[in-house]
């Protein structure tokens, strides 16, 4: 029977496709619904399909109406050919006409297969939406098969992957049969199939990495709080340990750095800042701004905003090369932070000028200002100038002279200084370089 040939047929190519024979029986009914469909129209509703896979049967009914004069032929019988068949019907009375599958033509086993290739690529592909879509932020390896301008793909078990070149680590070269592990960060089910976009720049391939190598963090005894990135240079992870037994940086770094290494060699050598975590602010940012310290944190209480002031010679390495790594602090910390040198944040110094050092002022005279604590120029000029021409051996004119002298210091002093500023240091010299 044609309906035998229609189900081994099917099942045959079920098998091969691994499809489950539940499914096989309901995309066999799909199948003659859709057949009845062509031949009556959009008033097939009241036609049933009924496979059994067991026996082999495909048994199609169709409910008809009995009626006096018959207008719809697909709903409806007339009262006299019901009774050739039942002759104790009457009208309105329901019909169920038995339909033959053969009655759909000779070419109905090639276009079933036709049918059936083409439902059974629509399951594979939303077989492989579904297992992926559970799959999101988990770690998959896979072999690169194809290489492109801006994608690069990868092969898992016949299952297509997209490492677009956002997604990549930029200081990586791919090449075609060579394994690679990366993070699963999304799917969408597109008209070609699933697009599955994985990811090796992302910060939750970081995350997953240290709960792959790092049983503490898996078991939740070791807490990651934050992340910041800049894929293949360097990453800052703030940890945290429930237990404080447990050093929280120690279990991620491992026996002689075993852990950790083995997740720069997967980033391919991007250095790794692990941060232990702290509830105080100022704590938190100087740990997070390493390799760098800071000598002063000044804190806005109205928002998370942080000035750090660092040596004039540690500012390079504390806004790090184009500002990675005051960048990454900001980010991991979640402060914006402004870094500043001492020098500037101080403002310019001021160098006391001892009156002993004054050419032209005699031992005598210093001796005379000493004996009321007079002992450098500020201090002179903020003395009253009567207490001073109290002194033995200063008169009027006297006190003018000793003015005229120190002001002529001064004023050399202040040429001094601004000169310094002028001349660019050398460390501000190699940051404009290296920038």
């Amino acid at each position: 029977m044609i309906h035998k040939e229609i189900i081994e047929s099917f099942s045959a190519i079920a098998r091969e496709k691994n499809i489950d024979r539940t499914l096989l029986g309901t995309i066999i009914e799909e199948l003659f619904l859709t057949l009845i469909e062509k031949r009556y129209g959009e008033d097939y509703t009241n036609f049933s399909v009924i496979v059994n896979m067991d026996k082999g049967t495909i048994e199609i009914y169709q409910e008809l109406t009995i009626v006096e004069e018959v207008e719809n032929p697909v709903t409806e019988i007339s009262l006299e050919a019901a009774r050739k068949v039942e002759p104790e019907l009457e009208v309105g009375d329901p019909f169920i006409e038995i339909i033959d599958p053969t009655d759909f033509g000779r070419r109905l086993i090639a276009t079933a297969k036709q049918f059936l290739s083409q439902r059974i690529r629509e399951i594979e592909k939303q077989s492989i939406y579904d297992e992926y879509f559970q799959l999101i932020g988990t770690l998959a390896s896979g072999e690169v098969h194809q290489l492109r301008r801006d994608n690069v793909y990868i092969n898992i078990d016949k299952v297509e992957l997209r490492l677009p070149r956002s997604e990549q680590i930029p200081t990586e070269r791919y090449r075609r049969g060579s394994t690679i592990r990366a993070l699963i960060k999304s799917v969408e089910l597109t008209p070609k199939g699933p697009d599955i976009v994985i990811s090796r720049a992302d910060s939750n391939f970081l995350i997953r990495l240290f709960e792959m190598e790092v049983p503490e963090i898996e078991d939740g005894i070791i807490e990651i709080r934050a992340v910041a990135r800049a894929p293949g240079e360097r990453s800052k992870i703030v940890v945290f340990s429930h237990d404080r037994r447990i050093d929280a940086v120690g279990a991620c770094v491992g026996m002689r750095g075993s852990r950790i290494q083995s997740i720069v060699r997967e980033l391919n050598g991007e250095k790794i800042d692990i941060i232990p975590w702290s509830d105080q602010p100022e704590i938190l940012v100087s740990r997070a701004l390493s390799p760098a310290k800071p000598v002063n944190l000044l804190i806005m209480e109205d928002r998370p905003y942080i000035m750090a002031v660092f040596a004039d010679d540690e500012l390079p390495a504390a806004i790090g090369r184009n500002g990675q790594n005051i960048k990454l602090a900001s980010q991991v910390t979640g402060y914006t932070i402004d870094a500043v040198k001492q020098s500037e944040y101080e403002g310019p110094k001021q160098e006391t000028i001892y009156l002993d050092e004054l050419a032209g002022l005699t031992k005598a005279r210093v001796d005379a200002l000493a004996q009321i604590d007079v002992h450098t120029a500020v201090e002179f000029n903020e003395t009253d100038p009567a207490e001073i021409l109290a002194l033995k051996g200063f008169g009027p004119k006297t006190l003018v002279k000793v003015k005229e002298i120190m002001a002529v210091a001064m004023e050399a002093l202040e040429k001094e200084n601004a000169a310094s500023d002028e001349e660019p240091e050398e460390n501000e010299v190699g940051e404009a370089v290296g920038q």
